[in-house]
């Protein structure tokens, strides 16, 4: 399993080389942000998942410090906040608008359709969807928690569980090969 994310992912050679991340150095080499294992690769899907839902470009940066405070795999976090953009965030965050309202018991105001895509004028769009969030109010703020928690959540029960049938399946294989 290692062999086949490795391929995807940056060595920490890119931070070492890079001059603008240099004062960071210290920090973002550390071992651990870098290994692949079960727990690294499990917690950074899961910080990935969860910082995913911070609104605007403060994504990656969320996903990068809770990495280094968490010391989980930094690139797979990074790569994973990935699953938000023009297209998903819409219907994730009226997941979380609905989640919101039921965890309040209904409280809030009413939906209003969000803004429509505008590919060419990107920064009106930005903006026009920051009011959209804004006049939801506090189901979408709580929903965004509540989201980002379930979403964090599964995420690292997922990767546990498979890295540990892919694992239980090798050895199993291993031994059939030895008994022939």
């Amino acid at each position: 399993m290692r062999k086949h994310l490795r391929k995807y992912l940056p060595n920490h050679e890119a931070v070492r080389g890079s001059r603008w991340l240099r004062p960071f150095e210290n920090t973002l080499l550390h071992p651990r942000l870098w290994h692949l294992n079960r727990r690294s690769a499990a917690g950074g899907l899961a910080v990935g998942l969860y910082c995913g839902l911070i609104p605007g470009p403060l994504q990656m940066l969320g996903a990068a410090i809770f990495s280094v405070a968490f010391r989980v795999n930094l690139p797979l976090a990074l790569f994973t906040t990935l699953y938000t953009n023009p297209f998903t965030i819409v219907p994730l965050y009226l997941v979380a608008y609905r989640l919101g309202r039921f965890a309040l018991g209904g409280a809030g105001g009413k939906f209003v359709a969000p803004p429509e895509y505008s590919a060419t004028n990107l920064f009106e769009w930005t903006h026009a969807m920051g009011e959209w969030m804004i006049g939801l109010g506090a189901p979408l703020a709580v929903g965004v928690v509540m989201l980002a928690n379930i979403l964090a959540l599964a995420g690292y029960v997922t990767v546990r569980l498979g890295w540990r049938i892919y694992l239980i399946r090798s050895w199993r294989k291993r031994q059939a090969a030895r008994r022939r």
